[in-house]
């Protein structure tokens, strides 16, 4: 197996039937153009939040012209947003993995043992976000003068 890049991969394998002609045709059959084709009906009114022109801009940058679909800028839009979500949310696992560990080294009070897990805000720092972005690939590292 290759390098996934943090997508999960279910290891079910797609069942195809073949007609009689011996081709392999798909059990979905129109249904899964159906789907396809609404997905591409609900681009055209979904607001992505990244907006289109920010990714226009980088589409344009990088030497590529959406400009003829608008739902591919929408698509990539919504690719943008779940990538940085994952970002995130793998950030704020390690920020309560680490917070964890910390509230478990020291000697706690009664008080931070009643205090349940949904009253906690937790703040994302470079120490969270760092192995998160080395998850995916992404070297950070602080510049020598902050060093």
């Amino acid at each position: 197996m290759g390098d996934n890049f943090g997508i999960h991969r279910p290891n079910e394998v797609k069942q195809i039937k073949t007609s009689n002609s011996g081709t392999p045709s798909d059990e979905l059959g129109s249904t899964g153009q159906s789907n396809l084709s609404d997905f591409l009906m609900q681009l055209e009114d979904y607001t992505p939040t990244i907006p289109d022109a920010v990714t226009n801009h980088y589409l344009n940058s990088a030497g590529f012209d959406a400009s003829s679909d608008p739902r591919i800028v929408r698509l990539i839009s919504i690719a943008a947003q779940k990538f940085i979500s994952d970002i995130a949310n793998d950030a704020l696992i390690h920020c309560k993995t680490r917070t964890s560990n910390a509230n478990s080294s020291h000697a706690s009070s009664k008080q931070q043992k009643d205090k349940s897990a949904k009253d906690r805000k937790f703040t994302m720092t470079m120490e969270d976000l760092q192995p998160a972005l080395n998850d995916y690939g992404i070297t950070v590292r602080k510049a020598h003068y902050f060093v």
